[in-house]
């Protein structure tokens, strides 16, 4: 027997609101499509900037930052000077570029722990397990840390979700939407660090140099911790809702067609073992040896925590700060390596323990695999460091970013509404340029340093980023998996268009981007920490 479900006839009125979105939608996939590569986008950037700081080197432009005496002469790449900076730092501008070494070991260590499945394992454990009543807000919280899973994500929990819907008895396409929608819309959420931190705050940390005021500013992984945390938990909420209150009543529900099958297939296979499934199924049980894997993983990994926290609260420990400082110690700063060996630890363990890693080869296999997947980014990180680096040297960010900022005070928007503001502009962007890493290193050389000039610390402008990245995620054509969200979609729903998926999806979005905004305005209005040491002003 086959799942296929009998649409209802579309009203008129729905009809030609399809009709509209299919044109609105396709006019943005061809112009996203116009857009170049991003490494051409970046070196178009590049030769851009060269052109514009020489105008305003010869023409003699001067800027001061607000707050210092200081004048910065723009210097433009067509002078002498410049062909010798250019030379001298093209390679350091690339290997010195933070996000480089820092998203390469997350991603190492999360390559271990995916290879060795311990991330499907604990996603599809966590779903399987789930009350029939709570399975819709279960799907939505698992789907907000799915960024630890990289793209990943989007190919496991999507399929996983609508099985078990359908297992609950429930409408299957109810939670392959509500999945897809989650995943995008909470991609830069979550409890859980991953290598999307890593490689957002390492392109923060070079912005928040182009200005002396953002020296001292926390750069560290975590700087959006709290916020990402709290975020999670209220968008799973909201998802949810939605998905009970408003998607899943307005489904076509399924009926039970025969397939069609050959009488070859309706032969039994002699040889397969009983419970096998078929092939290409999607499991959503856990077996007792995976099981046993997440217990054992789960206990290394609080063991190690538990000797990391006590190592740092040890007076005179050497994990301490200056002054036996907590927050700015070597455990903030040096994050990252901690998070390394704990992925390292849950993927080992679990590995010997189910037999996905049955030799000491495989953990620096797995490793150079998750490299080597890397490649394309690598890549890009070499246009994108040196645009970020002229943007220094030059001093052309810091007369964007001083410009910028003054055009903001002047028209009031210094504070929450100039975020808000800035958050509307990336959602609009995200739309044509989906990829995270390429929209924010176009954004932050400019916008972090114009609200750190405003009083505002870089983790909020990065906050305030993640939002728009995630908000529209789901309906652009521009995004791969959308298509591939359709084809999963087809499985329920032969008849089902791209249109039918972007009106179901479309009621996520206002709310998803209201929630996302709603939370930040609460750390905003109370002025709380959006992470360990992370202000949201400047002191």
């Amino acid at each position: 027997m086959q799942d296929t479900l009998v649409p209802p006839s579309p009203s008129p009125s729905r009809r030609r609101g399809a009709a509209l979105l299919d044109r609105v939608l396709s006019g943005i996939e061809r112009a996203g499509n116009r857009l170049p590569h991003p490494f051409y986008l970046f070196l178009c950037l590049f030769v851009l900037l060269a052109v514009i700081s020489s105008v305003l080197a010869a023409f003699d432009a001067k800027v001061t930052v607000p707050g210092s005496d200081e004048t910065l002469q723009i210097k433009g790449l067509f002078s002498g000077e410049g062909l010798r900076w250019l030379l001298e730092n093209l390679i350091p501008n690339f290997t010195g570029f933070p996000p480089l070494g820092t998203v390469l070991l997350m991603m190492m260590a999360v390559g271990v722990a995916e290879r060795a499945g311990l991330l499907e394992a604990l996603v599809r454990g966590t779903i399987a397990r789930a009350p029939r009543g709570a399975l819709p807000y279960v799907v939505a919280f698992v789907s907000c840390q799915g960024h630890v899973m990289s793209d990943i994500a989007i190919l496991v929990i999507p399929p996983l979700a609508a099985l078990a819907f359908k297992s609950a008895g429930r409408n299957p396409i109810a939670g392959l939407i509500c999945a897809f929608a989650t995943v995008c819309a909470g991609y830069a959420a979550g409890f859980i660090v991953g290598s999307l931190d890593a490689l957002y705050v390492g392109i923060t940390e070079p912005a928040a140099a182009v200005v002396p005021v953002g020296a001292d500013s926390p750069t560290h992984v975590l700087i959006n911790y709290f916020f990402t945390a709290a975020a999670s938990v209220l968008l799973a909420l909201v998802g949810g809702l939605l998905t009970t209150r408003v998607l899943e009543p307005r489904l076509p529900q399924p009926v039970e067609v025969p397939a069609q099958r050959s009488a070859e297939e309706a032969e039994p296979d002699p040889a397969a073992e009983p419970g096998t499934a078929e092939p290409g199924a999607v499991r959503t049980e856990i077996s007792p040896v995976e099981r046993r894997g997440l217990v054992l993983s789960g206990l290394a990994v609080l063991a190690y925590a538990a000797v990391v926290v006590v190592g740092w609260l040890i007076p005179d420990s050497p994990l301490r700060g200056e002054g036996g400082a907590l927050v700015k110690s070597p455990v903030l700063s040096g994050i990252v390596p901690l998070l390394f060996v704990a992925f390292v630890i849950a993927g080992c363990v679990y590995g010997a323990t189910t037999r996905s890693f049955t030799k000491a080869e495989d953990v620096p296999r797995t490793m150079a695999e998750s490299v080597t997947n890397m490649s394309s980014y690598i890549v890009l990180i070499f246009a994108i460091s040196q645009v970020i680096g002229l943007f220094n040297w030059s001093g052309v960010g810091t007369l964007l970013a001083v410009k910028c900022a003054a055009l903001l005070e002047d028209a009031h928007l210094t504070g929450f509404l100039g975020i808000v503001l800035f958050v509307l502009v990336v959602t609009v962007l995200n739309l044509f340029i989906t990829s995270g890493s390429a929209l924010w290193a176009l954004m932050a050389p400019v916008f972090v340093p114009t609200f750190l000039l405003l009083g505002l610390e870089p983790a909020l402008t990065q906050a305030a980023f993640r939002i728009g990245d995630s908000a529209t995620q789901m309906i652009t054509p521009m995004n791969p998996y959308l298509f591939l969200t359709l084809a999963l979609l087809r499985r329920y729903e032969p008849e089902a268009q791209l249109g039918t998926l972007l009106s179901r999806l479309a009621i996520y979005v206002v709310p998803f981007l209201v929630t996302w905004l709603a939370v930040l305005g609460i750390f905003y209005g109370f002025d709380l920490p959006l992470g360990p040491g992370a202000d949201i002003h400047l002191p």
